[in-house]
C-alpha cells in the first residue's frame, strides 16, 4: 500500500485535510468552511467546538478516501491559524469561552496602555513582535479578566490556554498531550524567541500563569498518538507549524534570503533570515520560522490583516459578487482602477503602520463607480500592501529577486500579474497552492523518515507558473502614489 501523510490545515475560513504521498502529490482532500462571529465592534470570535467538529469531519472524509484507494496513512501534521486563542478545562476538555480570533481588536486600549507604560521595547526585544492586540498574550489576559469560567479554572490550576494547534493535539490525544511548537509559541508574545522558552517577565506583564500554557516542542517532532476512538485507528501526530511558517516550507523557503507571501484571509510575507533573528527597523516582525532536528530558523514577517477577507466582504456583506472567482473577470474588464482605492483597515492596519484604531474606507468614488471598480480595488489593495511590506524588507537590507506566492487568492491570474507589475518582480506560483498543508506534510515526513532533513524538502517545491512584470515605471509610481495618498487620508481620520 502506498504511504501517505495526513496534513490538516485548520484556517480561519475553513478546515482542510489533504493526503500527500512522499513525492508531494495530493491523493485526497476535503474541506469545510467556517464562519466568524462579530458580537461587538472590533470583536472577532469562533466556536472552538465547531472548529473541532470540522476537523473531525474533514479528516474522517480523507481517511475514508484513503481506505477506498488502499492508501496507508502513516501520520498527521497540523498547520493552523496563528494567534487565535482557545481556553479549555484541563480535566474535562470543555471549552470555557469563545475562541478569540487573531483579527480581534478588543484589547486595543489595554495594549496602548502597556505601550504608554514603556513596555514595547522589552516586548519587541524578547518576542520580535509589536505590542498589538493581534497576538495571543493580550487575548489570554482578557479571557482571564473577563470570563469567570476561565478565571476559576486558572485559580484551580485546571486551565489550558493556547493556540489552535495545542487545542487540537489535546483533543486528538484525549488530553494526554498538551503541547505546541516553537513557530506557534513565537506568536503568543509570551515566548522568548532567543531562549526558546516561556518568559517569566512577559508572563508577569500579561498576568498569565505559567501552568496554563503548553509544553513547547520542535516543529518536526513526535507529539503523541491520537486515540483510536477518534479516527478508528491510532495515528501519530508528527509535526505542528503555524500556517504561514508551514507555507514557507511548502514553498521551499528553507534557506536564508528566500521569500514567500501567502494570500488567504490575510496576507503574510515571510523572509527566511537563517539561524539568527533579524530585528527590523521598519516595523516588521521577527518570528521563529521552525525548529527541526535541533536547528531553529528565523524569519522577518510582514502581516496584512485583510486580503481575501476583503473579497469575502464584497460577497457576504455587500452582495457585489456571488463568488470570489468573479473578481478576476471584473478587474480584467477595466482599463484602469478609475482612481478608486480601498484601504481595507476593517480591523486596523498591520505592518508597517501598526494602527489598530483606524478603519476601512473606499476613496475616489464617483457615480461611475460600480461593482467592477470595487472588486478591482479589493484586489489592488492587497497588492499595494504587499508592495509596502517588501519596501520595508528592502529597507532592512533584504535583497529580493522574486516572490513565491500561495493561498486561495493566487488562483486569480489577473491578481498574480498585477503583483508582478506593481512589485516589478517575477511572481512564482506553485503547482499546488495549498502550501501550508504541504509544508506541514513535509515536516511530518522528516519526523517519519521520508526526508533526511529540511534542505531535502526544498527540492520538492517547483513553481507552476511565472508572472513577469510588464508595467512601465511611470504607471507603477502613479498607482503607488495614489495608494499612499489614500492610506494617508485614512491614517489622518
Amino acid at each position: 500500500m502506498q504511504q501517505v501523510m495526513l496534513a490538516l490545515d485548520q484556517g480561519t475560513s475553513s478546515s482542510r485535510a489533504l493526503l500527500f504521498n512522499q513525492q508531494g502529490q495530493v491523493l485526497a482532500q476535503a474541506q469545510q468552511e467556517l464562519n466568524c462571529q462579530y458580537p461587538q465592534q472590533g470583536w472577532v470570535e469562533q466556536d472552538a467546538e465547531h472548529i473541532w467538529l470540522s476537523v473531525l469531519k474533514v479528516c474522517r472524509d480523507v481517511l475514508k478516501q484513503a481506505q477506498q484507494q488502499q492508501l496507508q496513512v502513516v501520520g498527521i501534521g497540523i498547520s493552523n491559524q496563528r494567534e487565535t486563542t482557545v481556553a479549555w478545562h484541563k480535566t474535562t476538555g470543555e471549552v470555557l469561552a469563545p475562541a478569540i480570533v487573531w483579527q480581534d481588536r478588543r484589547t486595543g486600549a489595554y495594549c496602548a496602555d502597556l505601550k504608554a507604560q514603556g513596555h514595547a521595547a522589552m516586548v519587541r526585544q524578547k518576542t520580535g513582535l509589536e505590542l498589538d492586540p493581534y497576538f495571543s498574550a493580550s487575548k489570554i489576559n482578557w479571557l482571564l479578566q473577563n470570563q469567570q469560567a476561565v478565571a476559576e479554572a486558572a485559580a484551580a490550576s485546571e486551565l489550558c490556554v493556547g493556540t489552535i494547534d495545542a487545542f487540537l493535539v489535546w483533543r486528538l490525544t484525549g488530553g494526554a498531550v498538551f503541547a505546541t511548537d516553537t513557530s506557534n509559541a513565537s506568536r503568543t508574545m509570551l515566548f522568548n524567541i532567543q531562549s526558546l522558552q516561556w518568559d517569566q517577565e512577559l508572563l508577569n506583564l500579561f498576568q498569565v500563569p505559567a501552568d496554563c500554557l503548553p509544553v513547547v516542542k520542535q516543529s518536526a517532532d513526535f507529539y503523541g498518538d491520537c486515540l483510536d476512538t477518534v479516527f478508528g485507528k491510532t495515528l501519530p501526530v508528527l509535526a505542528l507549524a503555524g500556517d504561514q511558517q508551514a507555507a514557507a516550507i511548502g514553498q521551499g523557503c528553507v534557506s536564508a534570503g528566500s521569500l514567500k507571501s501567502t494570500y488567504g484571509t490575510g496576507c503574510f510575507a515571510l523572509l527566511n533570515t537563517g539561524e539568527q533573528p533579524l530585528y527590523s527597523s521598519n516595523n516588521l516582525l521577527t518570528t521563529v520560522a521552525c525548529t527541526v532536528q535541533g536547528q531553529t530558523l528565523y524569519a522577518l514577517e510582514g502581516a496584512i490583516f485583510v486580503a481575501g477577507a476583503a473579497v469575502k466582504w464584497l460577497r457576504d456583506q455587500l452582495g457585489v459578487i456571488q463568488c470570489a472567482s468573479e473578481t478576476e473577470a471584473l478587474a480584467a474588464g477595466l482599463l484602469d482602477n478609475g482612481g478608486v482605492y480601498l484601504v481595507p483597515a476593517f480591523t486596523g492596519l498591520a505592518a508597517p503602520h501598526w494602527r489598530s484604531d483606524v478603519r476601512a474606507a473606499v476613496l475616489g468614488m464617483t457615480f461611475g463607480t460600480g461593482k467592477a471598480q470595487l472588486a478591482r480595488a479589493a484586489l489592488e489593495a492587497v497588492v499595494y500592501q504587499t508592495a509596502d511590506l517588501l519596501a520595508a524588507m528592502q529597507a532592512d537590507g533584504a535583497r529580493i529577486s522574486a516572490l513565491k506566492v500561495d493561498g486561495g487568492m493566487v488562483v486569480n491570474n489577473w491578481f498574480c500579474q498585477y503583483l508582478a507589475d506593481l512589485l516589478n518582480l517575477p511572481v512564482l506560483r506553485p503547482a499546488t497552492t495549498e502550501s501550508s498543508a504541504y509544508g506541514v506534510a513535509l515536516l511530518a515526513g522528516i519526523s517519519f523518515g521520508w526526508y533526511p532533513d529540511l534542505a531535502a524538502t526544498a527540492q520538492r517545491s517547483d513553481p507552476e507558473q511565472r508572472f513577469e512584470p510588464r508595467m512601465g515605471e511611470a504607471q507603477r509610481a502613479a498607482l503607488l502614489k495614489g495608494w499612499h495618498q489614500a492610506v494617508a487620508q485614512v491614517l489622518a481620520c
